[in-house]
């Protein structure tokens, strides 16, 4: 069996393909971090923080951390492709895969197509072999993720800039080492232009951070940058980038919550079909009553779609076909909702042992619930299949959210 992601999973060609049933190397991929997965949550002893800890170490040990990077910055050279069905099967088995989807899939995608040799040997390198993490600040009060109503800005100072603003919803921000932090260039007119992207140390001088209440494992804080001083070296993509630099991080993702909502899925789908299995009440088990077994059956038919999406998807960016924004979204909404509706089916199948903790269900709903909402709402992406894929009319700034791709 393969042990490091580098001689297992998908490669992905320049044309996209998608196989219709997984590879021998897909399944030893799986089943080797499923392994790790468990292996670290036996260890850990019902401490969730250490499993999480301990989890991003070994999948780095086994060059699992990033699977999508290239093989000359030290990851995998599997592609997106690759990465998929690493985070399926870290959500499948319980865990969160912060860093493949933070540090590895936004972050790491970006530097890999924007970023200058110098900044991925100093950030891109670490982050394949686990040694290095960052967070993602785009989401701002006011403007949600509509790009075009950040007001955090970047101004000439110098030879470098000057950062300013605020932030919500920046998930790992004290836990990472940095944060690439999406805002808007202020021309010498005073008015806010293109986005750029800027590297600045969690610890740096005039960054602050107040952690937000949520019932999910992922920590995320409010971010706030009061003049902090940006070296040119630490703006990925120059100040031209803009939105075409930024999209290159968002579509995986979109994939990779797509991914974990499918590991979900397929989490509390077993659960409920134990349960079904195991649970006699009258003469047999409650899964031989269409009531319990329908709902259930419906739930893995949702994530067989999904995964599916979720797939083409991963090839098309790969790829880096036209489609790929609109593959992304759609695979995204279909995940979101599959984990949702399997979810709430193993809830309803285990009747009142659903909502106590023993059961290891209701530890899964916010964080699935979430997905719904984040990083783009189900929403925003209706609004953008309604527009710019049917046609129909609607609000002229719609499109200009963190829905278009």
């Amino acid at each position: 069996m393969a042990t490091t992601a580098q001689h297992a999973g998908v490669r992905p060609d320049a044309v996209p393909t998608l196989p219709l049933a997984p590879t021998d190397e897909e399944q030893a991929l799986r089943a080797a971090v499923r392994g790790i997965c468990d292996a670290v949550a036996a260890r850990a002893g019902g401490d969730p923080a250490k499993a999480q800890t301990d989890l991003m170490v070994a999948l780095a040990e086994h060059g699992f951390n990033a699977p999508n990077i290239s093989v000359e910055w030290g990851g995998g050279g599997l592609g997106m492709v690759g990465l998929v069905p690493i985070v399926e099967e870290i959500h499948a088995a319980g865990h969160i895969a912060a860093s493949q989807v933070l540090s590895a899939s936004i972050v790491g995608s970006l530097l890999e197509r924007h970023g200058t040799p110098e900044q991925q040997e100093e950030w891109l390198r670490p982050i394949t072999a686990g040694t290095t993490t960052l967070a993602f600040g785009i989401t701002e009060p006011d403007a949600g993720s509509n790009t075009h109503k950040l007001r955090t800005e970047l101004r000439r100072d110098g030879d470098g800039y000057r950062l300013s603003g605020q932030k919500v919803y920046t998930s790992t921000a004290r836990e990472s080492d940095a944060i690439l932090v999406v805002a808007r260039f202020r021309g010498e007119d005073g008015t806010l232009g293109l986005p750029g992207l800027a590297i600045v140390d969690s610890d740096t001088e005039g960054v602050s951070m107040d952690p937000i209440e949520v019932p999910i494992a992922e920590s995320t804080y409010q971010t706030f940058y009061d003049d902090v001083r940006v070296e040119p070296d630490r703006l990925l993509g120059g100040e031209e980038a803009g939105l075409a630099a930024l999209f290159d991080g968002l579509n995986p993702e979109r994939i990779c919550i797509a991914a974990g909502a499918c590991g979900y899925a397929r989490r509390a789908i077993e659960k409920g079909v134990a349960y079904a299995k195991d649970r006699v009440v009258w003469k047999e088990p409650i899964g031989a009553h269409q009531a319990i077994a329908h709902p259930l059956a419906e739930a893995q038919i949702q994530y067989e779609l999904a995964m599916l999406m979720n797939q083409r998807a991963a090839a098309l960016t790969d790829a880096r076909a036209p489609e790929a924004g609109y593959a992304c979204n759609i695979a995204k909404f279909a995940a979101a909702r599959a984990a949702n509706f399997a979810l709430d089916r193993a809830i309803q199948t285990h009747g009142g042992n659903g909502v106590t903790r023993e059961y290891g269900l209701t530890d899964l709903f916010w964080g699935v619930r979430t997905m719904r909402i984040a990083p783009v709402s189900e929403e925003m992406i209706l609004n953008h299949v309604a527009q710019h894929t049917l046609g129909l009319p609607g609000p002229t700034e719609t499109g200009a959210h963190h829905g278009h791709c």
